[in-house]
């Protein structure tokens, strides 16, 4: 890291925010008063999205300033070039690759964080796991992959199933479902190309992959807001997964159906579990999202993030629960202002995402039925990703996909059928090239 001290921030700044999130500043300009952030993000990062640019559209930011906030091997340094703002109040990491440094300056600067073993933990999925090993956790059984090799010798003792994926990526970039007869070579190579060049620096020695036994059964997600170690509000969010090799998420519904008797077991099980994952990796004061299959009776980590979860999964939470939202909540602990108690939900929220339509080479020539879509009772949003001149490919991580659709509904199966309902409503038409199928 350089010793050029950064210059100092603007007065007035309470929260900074470690890295930079389109999504939610949303939230935080109606949450925070004007020049109260400063954002803190990766030079590269910063002239890739135009961030100036960008932070300048909300009065909430103060100043944009760049530093090394994914070099995570020496985050602890990090805090000997970013300037505390005298009056902050709170330190958040706004994207996935900002968790570690969030952590290490609210260490620095006193301030409640997750703790930065903890948040170094939870940006490695292979250090994850081998924390979790050491506790009770129930996972996948697994192991480090450096080619090929490795991946065939775990799934050669599970039927030719296995699951390989990148140890520090997000989105489901690089993820690969393997079944019997699929070519390991063929899924190494897209697991080590998949990269995000807009999002993500490259670090040395930050390259690192695992192969590990695919589970069958129901995947969930937990979002928790944990105070000094102890799990506070949390949701159980069902999800709906694209079938085949790439397990981009094709849907949310929150709270998770089955609110009966099997629903309150499942949700007791998933509690005890976030709070085994808690006291595995040491997590101090945050929010965590955590992914689990639901096999054999009980949930198995798939994996966790130290940071708000993405897919609009925050929205939903707000929708169904009403009262202080989830961003809020996070705000809240992290200026120490105590747990966030359990709260029951009042309805239910859901989010269905566009199918990409499934024609290689294609180019979208019109975009119909949103208007419909959107005027469905409970609808609250339809978002359309493909434009007239878009060319389609295939769907192999969260960013490609078409757009999305939330609802609402008394129930979790009222959300989710309206927003499939709605979902169904768009259509895209396609200009296919000669020789090509629509």
């Amino acid at each position: 890291m350089s010793a050029a001290p950064l210059p100092a921030v603007p007065e007035g700044v309470s929260h900074v925010l470690v890295g930079y999130s389109a999504q939610l500043m949303a939230e935080v300009d109606r949450l925070l008063p004007p020049g109260s952030v400063l954002v803190v993000e990766e030079p590269h990062v910063i002239a890739a999205r135009d961030v100036h640019t960008a932070a300048a559209a909300h009065r909430c930011v103060a100043a944009v300033l760049p530093a090394p906030t994914q070099d995570e091997v020496r985050a602890d340094e990090l805090a000997g070039l970013v300037p505390r703002p005298p009056g902050v109040r709170a330190v958040m990491p706004a994207v996935e690759y900002g968790v570690v440094a969030a952590a290490a300056l609210a260490a620095a600067w006193g301030l409640p964080g997750a703790g930065t073993g903890a948040a170094r933990l939870l940006r490695d999925k292979l250090a994850l796991r081998r924390a979790a090993a050491r506790g009770s956790l129930s996972q996948p059984a697994f192991t480090e992959a450096t080619g090929p090799a490795e991946v065939d010798a775990l799934r050669s003792r599970y039927g030719g199933r296995c699951v390989l994926k990148p140890a520090n990526r997000q989105a489901s970039l690089g993820v690969v479902l393997m079944d019997p007869g699929d070519d390991s070579g063929e899924a190494w190579r897209h697991t080590v190309a998949a990269d995000e060049p807009r999002l993500r620096v490259h670090y040395a020695d930050t390259a690192r992959y695992l192969v590990e036994e695919r589970l069958d059964g129901p995947e969930v997600s937990v979002e928790a807001l944990v105070h000094e170690g102890v799990v506070g509000f949390l949701n159980v969010t069902a999800k709906q997964v694209l079938p085949g090799p790439y397990p981009v998420e094709l849907g949310h519904t929150v709270p998770a159906p089955d609110q009966g008797p099997e629903g309150a077991a499942r949700n007791a099980a998933l509690a005890r579990a976030t709070a085994e994952l808690v006291a595995a990796i040491g997590f101090s004061t945050g929010v965590l999202h955590a992914e689990w299959v639901l096999s054999g009776g009980r949930p198995h980590l798939i994996e966790c993030a130290g940071r708000l979860p993405g897919d609009h999964i925050p929205d939903l939470v707000d929708l169904a629960y009403g009262g202080e939202g989830l961003l809020a909540g996070l705000l809240a602990l992290l200026r120490g202002e105590g747990p966030r108690p359990p709260r029951p939900a009042v309805r239910a929220a859901a989010i269905r995402f566009l199918p990409t339509p499934s024609s290689p080479g294609a180019v979208v020539r019109s975009v119909s039925g949103v208007a419909d879509a959107r005027a469905l009772d409970g609808v609250r949003e339809v978002v359309v990703a493909l434009r007239e001149g878009t060319g389609i490919g295939p769907v192999t991580n969260s960013w490609q996909r078409a757009g999305h659709v939330v609802a609402v509904g008394a129930a979790p199966e009222d959300a989710a059928r309206t927003a499939e309902r709605a979902a169904a409503v768009v259509t895209f038409d396609l200009a296919v090239p000669a020789g090509g199928t629509r």
